[in-house]
């Protein structure tokens, strides 16, 4: 039996789903169905992240470092089409969304310090470990006062 998406693949997979409540009501940071689900490890001196993006072109992902942040974004679409022996349509279904997360990695991170790679549908990032700049501190200079 043909039944539309929003149902998933049974009908009353949401109404025996006991997680109904918690998994509707998502932050908008939140990742959906496994997209953009994170890893981050702590290597000597790098931080590696590990982003799943199942199913998603290496074209429709875009990272930018901007004011100390990464951000990682990707667009997904995909398209069913079930025709009968006529040519008719019996189910037709798009979808197109997009998403992004993202992360401090500090001011003194550069572009060129980012290295990425895209393989099997998980993008891995690596972050070197930048120590921070030191602010320089003007030093006081007092004028003594006689009296």
């Amino acid at each position: 039996m043909l039944m539309p998406s929003i149902f998933g693949e049974n009908l009353l997979d949401d109404f025996f789903d006991f997680d109904y409540p918690r998994r509707r009501m998502r932050t908008p940071s939140a990742p959906a169905n496994g997209l953009m689900k994170t890893d981050v490890k702590d290597k000597d001196n790098s931080f590696e992240l590990s982003v799943n993006l199942p199913g998603v072109k290496k074209e429709d992902i875009q990272a930018e470092l901007k004011d100390g942040y990464l951000t990682i974004s990707a667009t997904h679409g995909s398209s069913k089409d079930e025709k009968d022996d006529d040519g008719h349509y019996i189910r037709r279904e798009r979808y197109f969304g997009s998403a992004s997360r993202s992360f401090y990695v500090g001011e003194d991170v550069t572009q060129d310090d980012i290295k990425a790679k895209y393989e099997d549908g998980v993008l891995v990032v690596d972050i070197p470990k930048v120590e921070p700049k030191k602010p320089e501190v003007e030093e006081k200079k007092y004028i003594s006062i006689e009296g």
